[in-house]
């Protein structure tokens, strides 16, 4: 087992595969807490993570709600995984930057697509148990490192 991260190589490699990964696990809740995972494309803008789904489906709807949202990222040992909350995306520019980086435009679907911005507050990261201590990059919307 190698040698845990410091927090600033975690941030670091989080960012980069952030900006990288083009798929994620997508949780969500619906009113009666009912929990719902499916995969979907991501767009990392700098900030947030922005994800297209229609606008019908469980998780559009349950993005549509404002809730609470997580998303896991990477492997087992090398994992990613983002608390925050969902918004609509109204901006063009970001979905223009979707498109891009997919090679998929979701405007150009038939059935009516939505985009949402996901607003982390908390970014924990870790590869094996030695990790654990200190998975925390990010709380109450505020890096650590």
């Amino acid at each position: 087992m190698d040698p845990p991260r410091s927090l600033q190589q975690r941030k670091q490699d989080t960012l980069g595969r952030l900006e990288s990964d083009v798929d994620a696990w997508i949780a969500s809740a619906d009113t009666e807490g009912d929990a719902y995972l499916l995969p979907l494309s991501v767009l990392w803008d700098g900030a947030s993570v922005i994800v297209s789904t229609p606008r019908s489906s469980v998780t559009g709807r349950n993005l549509s709600r404002g809730g609470r949202v997580r998303v896991g990222i990477g492997q087992l040992r090398d994992v990613t995984m983002i608390d925050g909350t969902a918004e609509p995306v109204q901006d063009e520019r970001t979905k223009d930057a979707f498109a891009a980086k997919h090679g998929w435009d979701p405007r150009k679907e038939p059935g009516d697509y939505a985009y949402f911005r996901i607003v982390p507050d908390r970014v924990q990261a870790w590869r094996e148990v030695n990790e654990l201590p200190g998975r925390t990059l990010m709380r109450d919307g505020d890096w650590l490192a």
